[in-house]
């Protein structure tokens, strides 16, 4: 009788336990709702009808339409070899004047600077004196052959009087070529216009890059005296690395732009590729500008934009994006008045669209095409409220 007591109690105890164990499911079953709840509260948004009509939201789809995809690169204003001049005397003098300055507009032909020395008198006096001589070798030479014509002189004075002719004519065509090199003109050179100052003339229409001589310096021969560049023929020489080098031709339009005003956009199109790589597997691109301007200074950093081919693809209006933390988002309509947050990646922009390099999950669904940002602030605010 007692063993009979004693299980009823048991028996009865263990019910009680058990009923108060399957009491305990449901509450923990409604935390993890809440919970559930809380974490979709982050992605997900029902606006009441007050705050839709605040908002002010447009819902459409993707759209597909061509959009140019844009390469971005970096590089400098370049003056080609040819377009920039050393300015050097094949004879060494004194400089006794100038007034360049780097950054001064020459126009060709003007004077540079004027130059000293007893070296161009010498070659002046040579020249008149080889000048007089010939001459006189001239009539030598012409009265042998007219005594040789008459079999009234030898053949040997002839010859040597024509090879002394010649001589004389080579050696004051040589003295004039060098006249020419230090902008002395034989034509006009007398004994009454001897000079011993030469000018040093500038052969371009340009500016001023490098000054490197002072008033009173003796300058060697060869030494560069200025430099000057000539910025009608200036380009864009953009660094792209190898993997986009297949991606650019010839005649691809670029946009550049410097850092200091990046609104300033100055067109340009390509006009040649490197073939070759350096260390960093990088090549050259030369690109050309449309018009000059002379606010471009060779050396300046500039960005490049190279616009590559159309294609179709899916975009949205820029204004249908938000961003956080460096990832761009999207609102799917769910219903009349909630919206899922969807993470995407962008690609190319062009004229207020923006491409969908993925579209999973996306396509044929409604979406926020205006008022993201407006929705997305409620979101923020939602959460706020809750914390």
């Amino acid at each position: 009788m007692r063993y009979l007591i004693t299980l009823s109690v048991w028996t009865l105890l263990w019910i009680y336990g058990c009923s108060n164990g399957s009491s305990s499911s449901p509450t923990a079953a409604a935390s993890n709702e809440e919970q559930i709840a809380e974490t979709d509260s982050i992605t997900r948004i029902t606006l009441t009808a007050e705050q839709l009509k605040n908002t002010d939201l447009k819902v459409g789809e993707l759209e597909k339409r061509p959009i140019s995809e844009t390469l971005q690169v970096f590089g400098k204003i370049d003056v080609p070899p040819q377009n920039m001049v050393s300015i050097s005397m094949p004879m060494g003098g004194y400089l006794r004047t100038t007034k360049l300055l780097p950054g001064m507009h020459v126009n060709r032909g003007e004077v540079l600077a004027r130059m000293e020395d007893q070296q161009y008198i010498q070659l002046q006096q040579d020249y008149l004196t080889t000048k007089a001589q010939l001459a006189s070798l001239e009539k030598a030479y012409q009265r042998q052959l007219k005594l040789n014509t008459n079999q009234a002189g030898s053949d040997k004075a002839l010859q040597q009087a024509e090879a002394d002719y010649k001589s004389a004519r080579i050696a004051l065509r040589a003295l004039g070529e060098r006249l020419r090199l230090i902008n002395i003109s034989p034509d006009r050179l007398d004994e009454d216009h001897i000079s011993r100052s030469i000018q040093v003339l500038s052969p371009i229409d340009g500016f001023v890059s490098k000054v490197n001589v002072n008033v009173g310096k003796y300058v060697n021969a060869a030494e560069v005296l200025f430099e000057l560049v000539n910025p009608a023929d200036i380009h864009l020489n953009l660094t792209v690395f190898e993997k986009d080098l297949d991606k650019l031709s010839v005649g691809q339009a670029v946009k550049a732009y410097t850092n200091s005003n990046p609104q300033k956009k100055y067109d340009a199109e390509i006009i040649l590729i490197s073939r070759d790589l350096d260390s960093a597997h990088t090549a050259e691109v030369h690109c050309h500008f449309e018009s000059y301007d002379p606010s471009l200074r060779p050396g300046t950093y500039m960005n490049g934009q190279i616009e590559l081919a159309n294609q179709q693809a899916y975009v949205v209006p820029s204004e249908a994006l938000v961003s956080k933390d460096g990832q761009d988002y999207v609102f799917l309509q769910e219903g009349p008045t909630t919206f899922q947050l969807k993470a995407v990646d962008q690609g190319a922009r062009e004229e207020g669209y923006v491409q969908l390099k993925t579209i999973a999950g996306i396509a044929g669904k409604k979406l926020v095409t205006q008022g993201a940002y407006a929705l997305w602030m409620e979101m923020n605010k939602d959460g706020e409220e809750e914390e």
